[in-house]
């Protein structure tokens, strides 16, 4: 199967799996999926992840969602930057999300991170997505 976005597919895996109340979601493995839920189990968005690898497949990753009261703690999930139109931001630029409570996710020339830890860094990117 071709994939043109990798990272929008997982999005939508995870939003579906979040709507049907399931516990895990696999999708597969890549570095760029692997940097971006780093952040979200960092940020406390997701339970984990683990490589699950099966003879005769590609690697996948399993990622454990959160649910808090029984809703999911990702309320919502977007993409910003997609591959026909790209958008970076200066870090002057980024608006807090949600007042706060929310936060993008950038790939900057020093890692794919939340937009406090480029804040903390001074480093501006593409924003990848954006989780509340």
């Amino acid at each position: 199967m071709m994939i043109n976005d990798p990272l929008s597919d997982m999005i939508a895996r995870m939003k579906n799996a979040a709507m049907r109340k399931r516990s895990k979601v696999l999708t597969p493995a890549s570095r760029l999926r692997q940097r971006v839920l780093d952040v979200l189990q960092d940020e406390g968005y997701i339970r984990g992840y683990n490589l699950v690898q099966n003879p005769g497949e590609f690697p996948q990753f399993e990622i454990e969602l959160k649910y808090f009261d029984g809703q999911p703690v990702i309320a919502e999930i977007a993409r910003v930057s997609k591959p026909g139109r790209r958008v970076y931001s200066a870090i002057s630029d980024l608006k807090p999300i949600k007042n706060g409570l929310g936060i993008s996710i950038l790939s900057t020339s020093k890692g794919v991170m939340s937009d406090a830890a480029a804040r903390d860094a001074n480093v501006g990117g593409e924003v990848l997505c954006r989780v509340y």
